[in-house]
């Protein structure tokens, strides 16, 4: 019985983040409902002292990056940097390669540091003229953003400042930078089969006679090609943003800091002492988000100064709606982890012997009843972190394995009907589930099969 009750308070809330109802509101309802089915006056301790305390937890590790991360992509999109950007990329891969060009314009913003939401806002003007001109089907466009930005500079390619990739470095003492190799071979795989599929859909849809079709609602406006901000300038906050990240965590941070610090101010009772490492990849995407928004501010001042006061509150209310997702997505994992029934849960999964196999499949299932890579992962290892670790430890897998699988795990199923920003593409281009998801879906298996690839490839070569 206690099984079912965990069960159901999973598919309960699976079912309201379906339909488009509050994760805020409706994951304290689900966890207390099943303490209420569980042991009725557990409740009120439970949400106090559990589910209030782990969602605090996560905001306070997490919403700065959150907070600077948009930030930083509404400057991006303000001063007009990733619509040249944009522009500058079409012109070198070529207008007759549109998908490909989506495809390296969505990763070069997301691994820049630019939200995957901005992404999509920023490139749909340019995806629909050139699909447009090239008569591709519109309804391609939803997957090939996908593949650009949800996939491999979302969770696969080492230094990636998204908060896919950070949240694993709290729980395994690890970096932005773990398992560069088997990260990279990841990548390269979903790349691969990723426009193999696509091209495949185009040339479908060119044999079929089907072009970009009419009647579309949410067409854009031909975009502008004029570049006014040179190409170089544009690109070069995400440059810093990936330099600044990768010298923050392996040089800079370590070196000031050491493996802990003691923080005694004059007023303090006693002092704190911070282990420095389980802190790092969180600083130094800060740090690194930090550099890259005062560069935007310095180089596009006049053009940002008119719309920041009003560009930066909508940043700022994305970045709280964000946090405060996740952050109850965290507490409702960790209350339903303290609950009888996820011992049967636990130990049906402790039932698949490899460490890595388990840990890819319950990131994997979770994210996609949350329909949140972050929301998903950060119940699965606010549960299982510990075991998850003697795990590995047993088996003598290296923890930045973990942190790769579970990264990129996160990002596979995730992308279900009822994920947010599945739902916000679709929105956005003016497309229906039934036109496009399909695609979506297609790049969410390419995704899901890649972190069992690179799980092989560790286990056939020992690269890390």
């Amino acid at each position: 019985m206690s099984f079912i009750i965990c069960l159901a308070s999973l598919c309960f809330l699976m079912f309201v983040a379906y339909r488009g109802f509050s994760v805020i509101m409706f994951a304290p309802i689900a966890a207390l409902g099943a303490v209420l089915l569980t042991n009725p006056v557990d409740v009120l301790p439970t949400y106090s002292h559990i589910f209030q305390d782990k969602m605090v937890v996560f905001a306070k590790l997490y919403f700065p990056a959150f907070l600077l991360g948009a930030i930083f992509g509404k400057l991006i999109e303000m001063s007009g940097f990733a619509r040249s950007i944009v522009g500058a990329v079409i012109s070198v891969v070529g207008r007759e390669r549109a998908v490909l060009s989506i495809v390296v314009v969505c990763c070069l913003l997301t691994y820049g540091g630019v939200s995957l939401f901005v992404v999509v806002f920023a490139v749909y003007p340019f995806a629909a003229e050139m699909f447009r001109q090239v008569d591709i089907p519109k309804r391609l466009i939803p997957g090939t953003i996908a593949l650009g930005a949800f996939t491999i500079t979302m969770d696969a390619l080492p230094g990636t400042p998204q908060i896919q990739n950070i949240i694993p470095t709290t729980f395994f003492n690890t970096d932005a930078y773990a398992a560069p190799i088997l990260g990279v071979i990841g990548a390269v795989f979903i790349m691969v089969i990723g426009m193999s599929y696509l091209q495949w859909r185009v040339h479908s849809a060119a044999k079929a006679g089907e072009g970009y079709g009419t009647g579309h609602i949410n067409e854009p406006d031909a975009p502008s090609h004029d570049l006014q901000v040179n190409p170089w300038l544009a690109i070069s906050p995400l440059v810093v943003v990936g330099i600044g990240n990768l010298i923050f965590t392996r040089g800079i941070l370590p070196d000031v800091y050491g493996a802990s610090y003691v923080l005694e101010l004059s007023e303090m009772n006693k002092p704190i002492t911070i282990a420095v490492k389980s802190i790092l990849g969180i600083w130094a995407v800060e740090a690194a988000l930090l550099l890259g928004i005062l560069l935007v501010i310095v180089a596009s001042f006049k053009t940002i100064s008119a719309k920041f006061s009003e560009g930066s509150k909508t940043a700022i209310a994305g970045a709280l709606l964000a946090t405060m997702n996740t952050a109850s997505e965290y507490g409702f994992g960790a209350v339903i982890s303290a609950l009888p029934g996820f011992i049967v849960v636990r130990d049906a999964l402790t039932a698949i012997p490899n460490p890595l196999v388990n840990e890819a499949i319950t990131v994997n299932i979770l994210a996609g009843i949350t329909g949140s890579a972050s929301g998903g992962m950060s119940i699965a290892l606010a549960a299982m972190s510990e075991q998850f670790i003697a795990a590995a430890r047993a088996a003598n897998i290296p923890l930045e394995v973990m942190h790769r699988v579970a990264s990129m795990a996160s990002g596979g199923m995730d992308t279900l009907p009822h994920n947010g920003a599945v739902i916000t593409l679709l929105a956005v281009t003016g497309l229906t589930h039934i036109q496009s998801y399909k695609d979506i879906f297609a790049i969410t298996v390419t995704k899901t099969c890649a972190v069992f690839f690179v799980i092989a490839v560790y286990y056939l070569t020992g690269l890390v």
